[in-house]
């Protein structure tokens, strides 16, 4: 014996990977998504029902669709009727156009409601049956199931079983039809739930698997020998075996029971097989439910992996090796995945493991019940695969679409979400260039281009996975800069299809010309999370640890680069408004016995709230919270662990003066230590703390339980400077950061020109001050001109380094081969005023200079002589690019829309 679903399943997986034949599941799977998920996750054309689609099929190269509805329109349709065509409760069409076809079947009742709840095809696809709660197909009397003749779209009149109420799943051999349902009888016998029927003529079987709750999901073995059912029951046949059972093909006995293994209030909603095992799509309704997926050998009917994420899992579909899953997930924290929050409707996972692929386009909740998709198929057309999803939806990806979409097997046009990229450098030489990786519905493999001073060409590319729940910082460090130089980094993503993001936006930074203490230290003593707050741009948190992937996520929009921040210097921090605002970790983690978390703060709030912590959710409230820091209505500071009781170090003092502040706690075999601007302010013999995966937080989550509870869990006030390390730091760690954080810092300015022009020898009177270009060449004469009016040295501090950038235009050959000098200019001169005939002469030493620059709109910068610039502080200095050779150098000047704010001199000032 053979049935049509699981032979069909099997054998394209036996084929998938020999490259023979085309048709159903025969087609090497598209390369432009990250395998082994073989669709796209870009929604095609597909007109759309009014109403609920609850089934799919596919026969040569047509989708049938049944459900509750009356008719259907295109895809722009705007649900007027005005484009409408009549469909009643039955559709067909184009797997490769989502249109209309010919067959034309209207399913009806003579009293209630008609409904379409289950469509599945013979062994040969030449016949269609359909299910559900109807009583005439065309005028032709039926009664609840029919069978369909799919050349010519009639009804086989000789098929005629008589259910008598509804047929909720089907499931065909080549002799036999098991329906199961919510009928008591078939052909006046008795039948409770599910039943077999002659595949010819509608006769019924002996078989016999009597359910004493409704039947939802039926399906034969690939052998033939067993059939598996889903439903609410509680027995078959008499005998516990909760909501699953596998009973004999012919007689319905059972062979396998499932008491206790289901729990009480889930029920199976689908049930699919492949050539090693068949899974469960399950729902429930209550607390402690399970709402997932179960996978079951074959060869055994045991389980082989159980998905507890929770949110009504309605279909299921293996598919070359993964299982498609319909749903509305919204919490998979119980297997180390997304917590509890948004609603994700489409997922796949390997069918031999529990966690999630790179495919999640999505849909809402729509109508009805507000489920979503309720079903899924795949058909096939020209050679292309198709994945159809049905449901109670009215929207795709965001877009209007109700009830019905597809996704196909090529033809992957979605690009990645543009990188937020930041850079930083804490010592000469080095720049830390990161970013949260992007956003890819069907791509989890990205490749990641970094560009430089605006250069077409990337100075790097970097290959980094994420889903959309697991997007980790990815980030490249450039070797290649000269301390005190500018730079510019933008970085795009792409996919395997070639799909490429926009440029982020610029990433500035400063190359030092000596380390920064601070974060230098925090980096050095181990930090695994090191939140600076230097953003400037939401969503993301750069994450400055040296293994740099511990990004967070503002929410709800805190106040970036506040000044002054809490360490000398250019780093600003992060303000909280005490109501919503906070930054939540993009990283699910464990945290080990010993750690330390560590931040600035500074707040005048009478409301107290929770600085930073540990719990297990992301943008909802956490339910289980604890390593953690709070301030008190009346400004004391809270450290705390849970341990099956609150247990907690509480200062004496009040830290909310509206003051910078540093507070530090640690736990480790030692217990735990509460420390406040360098000195030890607490002890606890504690070792242990709750065991959970969760997310660190910044600026707010629950505190319900714990003592002194403030008015707000969340602060109002700002943040600093946030680190966690998987170790202890010493009490003499602690006392040096507070230290170097207090230190002077060494302070950046960049200057853009007061003035700028060029003189040129072919045009001895012309005058360039309002050009949009600067020139530099030897014969015939360009000479470039820029004026800076320089700052004196802050109070303390003396001048470190100084270096000019510069931009070359888009003109083509705006490079030279030849060197370009920086020297200075004696006398006096204007941007309105000179020309070839009264241009100052270029003094001498060189400051500085260019051996070459390349063809290509690019910044290129270069050092400057720090003792002449150190003894023109303080007045406007003038400076001059010349050169000896023939070969032009175009520049943009300060004139310039496209000059990135070139001509530019930064200066670094800091300590003798």
């Amino acid at each position: 014996m053979r049935r049509s679903r699981g032979f069909a399943a099997a054998l394209a997986l036996s084929l998938a990977g020999t490259g023979a034949g085309i048709g159903l599941g025969l087609v090497p799977q598209a390369a432009a998504v990250t395998p082994p998920v073989a669709f796209t996750a870009d929604a095609l054309s597909t007109w759309q029902p009014n109403g609920v689609v609850w089934a799919l099929a596919e026969a040569g190269g047509t989708v049938f669709v049944g459900g509750t509805f009356s008719a259907v329109r295109p895809p722009e349709g705007d649900g007027s009727g005005a484009d409408e065509q009549p469909a009643v409760n039955f559709a067909a069409l184009d797997a490769a156009t989502g249109a209309p076809t010919s067959c034309h079947l209207s399913f009806t009742v003579g009293g209630g409601t008609a409904t379409v709840r289950a469509l599945t095809l013979s062994p040969d696809k030449k016949t269609l049956y359909a299910g559900g709660y109807f009583g005439a197909v065309n005028g032709t009397p039926v009664s609840s199931l029919a069978a369909i003749d799919v050349a010519t779209c009639t009804v086989k009149t000789g098929f005629r079983p008589a259910f008598a109420a509804t047929v909720r799943a089907l499931a065909v051999t080549d002799d036999t039809v098991y329906a199961g349902g919510d009928f008591l009888t078939v052909a006046g016998q008795p039948r409770e739930r599910f039943a077999a029927v002659a595949a010819s003529d509608g006769a019924l079987r002996p078989f016999t698997a009597d359910a004493d709750e409704p039947g939802r999901a039926v399906e034969v073995t690939p052998d033939g020998n067993h059939v598996v059912l889903g439903g609410d029951f509680f027995t078959v046949n008499g005998t516990n075996t909760h909501a699953l059972a596998v009973v004999d093909s012919t007689s319905g006995a059972l062979t396998k029971t499932y008491a206790g293994f289901i729990e009480t209030n889930s029920v199976v909603k689908d049930i699919a097989t492949d050539a090693t095992g068949f899974y469960t799509a399950n729902e429930g309704t209550g607390g402690g439910v399970f709402d997932g997926r179960i996978a079951l050998n074959l060869s055994d009917f045991n389980q082989r992996w159980r998905d507890t994420c929770l949110g009504a899992t309605q279909a299921v579909l293996p598919y070359q090796n993964v299982l498609y899953s319909a749903s509305h997930a919204h919490d998979c924290s119980s297997v180390g995945e997304y917590p509890d929050g948004q609603r994700h409707h489409l997922l796949a996972q390997p069918t031999t493991s529990v966690g999630k692929l790179g495919w999640a386009p999505d849909t809402n909740d729509g109508i009805g019940e507000g489920i979503g998709p309720r079903v899924m198929a795949v058909g096939s057309k020209g050679g292309v695969q198709y994945l159809w999803v049905g449901g109670e939806f009215t929207t795709v990806n965001g877009s209007a679409q109700q009830s019905l979409t597809r996704f196909a097997s090529t033809g992957d046009t979605g690009a990645p979400t543009v990188p937020v990229a930041t850079a930083a450098s804490f010592r000469p030489g080095e720049v830390q260039v990161r970013w949260r990786t992007s956003l890819d519905l069907d791509d989890s493999a990205l490749t990641y281009r970094i560009y430089r001073n605006g250069s077409g060409t990337p100075i790097a590319t970097v290959t980094a996975d994420s889903l959309f729940f697991k997007r980790p910082q990815a980030s490249w460090t450039d070797t290649t800069v000269v301390a005190g130089q500018s730079y510019t980094y933008r970085v795009t993503a792409t996919d395997a299809a070639g799909n490429t993001s926009a440029l982020s936006a610029t990433a500035s930074v400063t190359v030092p010309t000596s380390v920064d203490s601070y974060p230098d230290q925090v980096r050095a003593d181990g930090a695994q999370l090191f939140w600076r707050y230097d953003d400037a741009a939401l969503p993301n948190v750069a994450d400055s640890s040296v293994s740099g992937n511990q990004n967070g996520v503002h929410l709800n929009a805190p106040a970036l680069r506040q000044t002054p921040g809490a360490v000398s210097g250019a780093s600003t921090a992060i303000g909280f408004n005490g109501t919503d605002t906070r930054v939540y970790g993009d990283q699910r983690q464990s945290i080990g016995s010993s750690y330390t978390i560590e931040t600035w703060f500074k707040t005048n709030t009478t409301r107290g709230g929770k600085l930073f912590g540990f719990g297990n959710n992301q943008v909802r409230g956490s339910n289980q919270y604890d390593k953690h820091i709070y301030m008190t209505n009346d400004g004391r500071l809270v450290y705390g662990v849970y341990t099956g009781a609150t247990r907690t170090i509480t200062t004496g003092t009040a830290y909310n003066d509206n003051t910078w502040h540093h507070v530090v706690a640690t736990q480790g075999p030692g217990g735990m230590v509460l420390y406040v601007d360098g000195v030890q302010k607490g002890t606890l013999a504690v070792t242990t703390h709750e065991n959970y995966a969760g997310y660190w937080h910044a600026g707010g989550d629950s505190l319900g339980g714990w003592p002194n509870p403030p008015t707000s869990e969340f602060w109002a006030g700002q943040l600093d400077e946030t680190a966690v390390y998987p170790s202890v730091l010493s009490a003499a760690q602690v006392q040096n950061h507070h230290a170097l954080a207090t230190a002077p810092a060494d302070s950046v300015v960049q200057l853009q020109a007061a003035e700028d022009t060029y003189v040129n020898a072919g045009a001895p009177d012309g005058n360039y001050g309002s050009s949009s270009s600067l020139a530099v060449r030897g014969s015939s004469l360009y000479t470039s001109y820029l004026r800076f009016n320089l700052p004196a040295a802050p109070a303390g501090t003396v001048l470190k380094s100084a270096s000019l950038s510069v931009k070359t235009s888009t003109m083509s050959g705006a490079g030279t081969a030849d060197a370009v000098s920086v020297v200075p200019v004696t006398g006096t001169w204007t941007e309105a005023g000179t020309t070839y005939n009264n241009r100052p002469a270029p003094g001498s030493p060189a400051l500085g200079g260019f051996a070459g620059v390349p063809d290509g709109s690019a910044v290129h910068t270069t050092g400057l002589s720090t003792a002449a610039l150190s003894g023109a502080l303080g007045t406007s200095y003038g400076l001059a690019l010349t050169s000896p050779g023939t070969d032009a150098l175009w520049l943009w000047s300060s004139e310039a829309a496209a000059n990135e704010g070139t001509p530019q001199l930064t200066l670094t000032f800091g300590a003798p």
